[in-house]
């Protein structure tokens, strides 16, 4: 999937890690160091199609010659970048794990199936169209997010063929 260079991404320091600029093409905020691990979890995050968890980033750069990096770097990482607004955290409902994305300059919202844990991209927000300030006086919205709950249609599937065998079996 080819990821859409956010407006803006001069600004905000985000570049498409596959373009040259400076021999690699990566931007960073100033008064961040740009190491190679930090390169190598910037790579992953702008790769990835849906967000990830400190665990599956480490997987990722361990595939991409990062051999030796420990957890906690990855998490150090991925810190740095949410406090300079690099990156957005958000964590999965089963069981609480913190997942990552890189911060586009748009928000996406998803559908999460229970069983294979799968994240969905919705294509629209639904949220977009609601006006809270007019409802709450003293409140004013400054950001959101939504993740949806339930099953994929593959899951399913999968569950409706094994009430079925059960019920052949029976």
């Amino acid at each position: 999937m080819e990821r859409r260079q956010p407006e803006g991404t001069e600004k905000d320091g985000l570049r498409d890690p596959s373009e040259g600029t400076k021999g690699d093409g990566l931007r960073y905020p100033p008064g961040l160091r740009w190491t190679r691990q930090r390169k190598s979890v910037y790579k992953a995050l702008w790769e990835a199609e849906e967000p990830l968890s400190a665990v599956q980033i480490l997987r990722l750069t361990a595939r991409d010659g990062g051999e030796g990096y420990a957890l906690s770097t990855v998490y150090r990482i991925l810190a740095a970048f949410e406090e300079n607004g690099m990156a957005e955290k958000t964590a999965w409902m089963e069981d609480g794990t913190a997942a990552y994305c890189l911060n586009r300059g748009e928000h996406t919202h998803y559908a999460v199936c229970l069983e294979c844990r799968r994240r969905i991209p919705l294509r629209n927000c639904p949220i977009s169209g609601i006006h809270l300030e007019q409802e709450t006086e003293d409140f004013v919205v400054t950001g959101h997010k939504l993740e949806l709950y339930g099953y994929c249609s593959k899951c399913k599937k999968k569950e409706k063929q094994e009430k079925i065998t059960k019920r052949i079996e029976k």
